[in-house]
């Protein structure tokens, strides 16, 4: 068996281009991967590339290109064969091809697994693991292109690496938590008489002159040391990573602040004689500051708990999605027996019994009987839906009043609730583009508050009151306290993850951060009319023959070449010719004319159904039928030519009726700012009646698939930022080239990988709870960026002592501390705000 490597894939290509490109990474540029073939390409050197969703992809020649053009949802992820988890092809580190199969690894572990027995894990031979909650891989909340193969702190930010995916269910408390909370609790035990101690003579209790200033000092060193040397060791292990990985952070500043004040108190208390009098206070005595360390180390982790106890709230969307499907179901045996087995044990095609009250288990359809079941999860919408044999279910509805049997055709990872899931644990984890102006501020912000520090040291020292050095230490400390940027950082992944939870309750499903910031620009909107305005179930209405043909046989045939039809006016003509009972013929050489119609040999007799478009194609002049096709099409009705051996024989007429939420819904997104033009590949006539009953803005009719793409670019042209609302099959360039793209489906479109907003239920209200929900992610997250940046400015000067000239006022780093914490707990507070915005 050869394996080849990422590094030596060429000598195996099997695609019908030559690639030009080796693999060799490439240290001094940033690398990607060709999606197609796998091969790592450098973009700094004229590789071609291509804009998908607002998303660059470089490509190792122009035949990958192409064929990524044609079908770009198929290169755009691929399922680890090890862990079963979803790995971007274009930014896979980990890469192998077999025998001609290319494979994508999650971690090197998954790789290491598969290298060692690629058989066992090829063609689903070996069963996948399911991934359990704590996963293989931790990420940082903050940082998500940071994932490392376990627990431990991000080098970027500091922050505990949490388990990527789905979150713990039934694990416990989050250990980090658990850990922390310990360490609180001992240090705000010990820092309350340090307190007593150290501000005593301000409150008026004569503690140290009662046991002596000696005794005193060597006191708040024995509080202090556990507080500073042990509790707040995970401050210190993050601020010496910050240095050693050269990326300042907040515990940084913290590790300087709290190290600054406790040694230099070690230092007065062991060896005072050592000071000039510049740091002697009334007395002559050298003032120590351990009440400050120990008091700024337990307000660090008041804010700290407080912050993991909200994050773990954060999660809570995916829980309660998780928490729908059912943990058991009822399996009816090849004997007709009935047993309860685990959900995990369900196979595709087994026989299931769904009671009354009971949720469905898995995805599937309907074998025997009748009910209505509650899709509200799924949907956001709340009247049940009538169920009957055929019809399909979604693994976690609820069975409201009928017994059904049910054959499971979805399980495991595969049902569209674990979709939704991986969907929005995805989005939770994706950087909005206003992230990026956030790092860069917080790339210079920690270093210029250290200059900052010492500037206000040097100040103090200089100019300052007496005892100044003392002083100065303690201006120092404030600011460096002060200035912590951890609310700057949570300001925006904070509120992405509430949002992209919420949205999944409404049936709003965000791809990533970039499409809920886009969608929130958006000024134009694009909708197609069949099952986006309209409910997409068409009914036949008028039949019309030309003199001389039989009404039966205009239909009979017309029908008989539509039932190889796929599109939902064929269904309504065929769904019509057999109520009326008409007798269907046999049909060869079917084709299908995109956006035109179709045609083939129907009995041996040469028929075509069509718009004017295909008319014309064929050279058939519908002056005979003008007066009625425009009296139908007056009518809303949409009407389609049928030509027999060449001949105009007849018309067909369907009617679509408007859903009853699509006028409130369009004067919703009205009073949003947004422009609505519909595209659509009806006649101008009747899209005109549907657009004038509805208020729609502007009007593109007889439109092919193709056309939309050109309607995109034409309008970017102009200055529009545009949504597009599609099906996601005809639609997908479309949905590709708008700025945002929304896919209008059922539960089987939730991962349409060319949008990226997805609405579990193809109505316009999704697109309104949508456009609200961005709206309120951009504003909650513009007042967090607000607060933080205005904390910052206006604490760092009141830290560094400006107010003190004029009022006296020169801040306590203890009060630095509170409210370093609280800024952060305030951003927090106000990003959960978003879980009951109005939608």
């Amino acid at each position: 068996m050869s394996i080849k490597h990422d590094h030596d894939h060429h000598h195996g290509h099997s695609d019908d281009h030559s690639c030009s490109s080796h693999g060799r990474e490439n240290t001094a540029g940033v690398m990607t991967r060709d999606p197609v073939c796998g091969m790592t390409v450098d973009p700094e050197v004229g590789k071609p590339s291509l804009d998908h969703s607002g998303r660059l992809y470089h490509f190792c020649s122009e035949g990958c290109r192409t064929k990524f053009a044609a079908q770009p949802q198929d290169y755009l992820t691929a399922k680890d064969p090890v862990c079963g988890m979803t790995v971007d092809r274009s930014t896979a580190k980990h890469f192998l091809k077999v025998e001609g199969e290319k494979f994508y690894f999650c971690s090197a572990a998954c790789q290491t697994k598969f290298e060692a027995d690629p058989s066992a894990y090829r063609d689903g031979k070996r069963p996948v693991a399911k991934p359990t909650p704590k996963g293989t891989l931790y990420t940082c909340p903050m940082h998500p292109e940071v994932v490392g193969d376990g627990p431990g702190d991000c080098p970027k930010c500091g922050m505990a690496l949490e388990p990527m995916g789905i979150p713990p269910a039934d694990d416990g408390p989050n250990p980090e938590l658990v850990d922390f909370t310990r360490r609180l609790w001992v240090s705000a035990i010990l820092a309350v008489p340090l307190l007593a101690l150290g501000m005593g003579p301000m409150l008026g209790l004569p503690l140290r002159e009662t046991i002596g200033e000696p005794l005193a000092t060597y006191i708040e060193l024995l509080l202090a040391s556990p507080v500073v040397l042990w509790a707040a060791l995970p401050f210190f292990r993050r601020a010496s990573s910050s240095v050693i990985n050269r990326s300042p952070n907040m515990w940084t500043l913290i590790g300087l602040g709290v190290g600054t004040a406790y040694v230099y108190s070690l230092v007065a208390t062991l060896a005072p004689g050592i000071f000039p009098m510049s740091f002697r206070g009334h007395g002559a005595a050298v003032p120590v500051y351990f009440e400050a360390a120990a008091v700024i180390v337990a307000l660090v982790f008041v804010g700290q708990v407080l912050e993991l106890k909200a994050r773990e709230r954060t999660g809570s969307a995916i829980r309660a999605l998780l928490d729908l499907a059912p943990k058991t179901a009822r399996r009816i045996g090849a004997d007709g027996s009935e047993s309860d087995v685990e959900v995990d044990e369900i196979q595709t095609g087994d026989r299931l019994r769904v009671r009354p009250g009971e949720r469905v288990p898995v995805d599937g359809s309907v074998l025997e009987g009748q009910s209505t079941v509650d899709e509200s999860m799924i949907t956001g919408e709340p009247l049940p839906v009538e169920k009957s044999k055929g019809d399909g279910l979604t693994g976690g509805t609820i069975n409201k009043n009928g017994s059904l049997v049910m054959s499971a055709e979805k399980v495991g990872a595969d049902t569209v609730l674990s979709r939704i899931v991986d969907m929005v644990a995805k989005a939770q984890r994706s950087r909005a583009p206003i992230q990026g102006a956030v790092d860069r501020v917080s790339a210079v912000f920690v270093p210029a508050v250290v200059v900052a520090a010492i500037l206000a040291f040097i100040v103090w020292a200089a100019v300052g009151p007496e005892p100044s050095l003392a002083n100065a230490l303690l201006a120092a400390v404030a600011v460096l306290i002060i200035a912590c940027p951890c609310a700057l950082g949570l300001a925006t992944p904070m509120s992405i993850m509430i949002a992209t939870g919420r949205g999944a309750h409404e049936g709003v499903l965000i791809k990533d951060a970039e499409a809920l910031e886009r969608f929130s620009k958006v000024d134009t909107l694009i909708v197609d009319k069949t099952g986006t305005l309209t409910e997409g179930k068409p009914k036949l209405t008028d039949i019309v023959a030309v003199s001389g043909v039989a009404e039966d046989r205009l239909l009979s045939l017309a029908a008989s070449l539509e039932r190889g039809s796929e599109h939902p006016l064929a269904e309504a003509i065929v769904s019509g010719a057999e109520e009326r009972g008409v007798t269907f013929v046999e049909v060869t050489g079917f084709d299908a004319k995109t956006g035109k119609g179709v045609q083939g040999l129907a009995g041996g007799t040469a028929v075509a159904l069509g718009n004017a478009a295909m008319l014309g194609d064929l050279g058939v002049d519908p002056a005979a039928l003008t007066e009625k096709t425009e009296a139908l099409r007056g009518d809303g009705k949409t009407v389609m030519f049928v030509v027999v051996d060449g001949a105009l024989a007849g018309l067909v007429a369907v009617a679509d009726r408007i859903k009853p939420t699509t006028s409130a819904a369009i004067k919703a997104l009205h009073d949003s700012g947004l422009k609505i033009i519909m595209a659509t590949g009806d006649n101008k006539r009747t899209a005109d009646v549907v657009a004038k009953s509805l208020g729609i803005d502007e009007v593109r009719a007889d439109m092919l698939p193709e056309g939309k793409s050109a309607l995109i670019d034409e309008l970017r042209a102009k200055g529009a930022v545009i949504a597009m609302a599609g099906d996601g099959v005809n639609d997908a360039p479309a949905l590709a080239a708008a700025d945002v793209g929304i896919a209008m489906g059922t539960g089987a479109d939730v991962a349409m990988e060319s949008a990226g907003i997805t609405l579990v239920k193809g109505d316009l209200t999704g697109i309104v709870r949508a456009r609200r929900l961005a709206e309120a992610t951009m504003r909650n997250i513009r007042q967090n960026l607000g607060f933080a940046f205005g904390y910052n400015a206006l604490g760092v000067p009141v830290a560094a002592g400006v107010l003190y000239p004029v009022f006296g006022l020169l801040l306590s780093p203890m009060i630095a501390a509170a409210a370093m914490s609280l800024s952060s707990v305030s951003v927090i507070s106000n990003a959960l705000r978003l879980r009951f915005a109005k939608l």
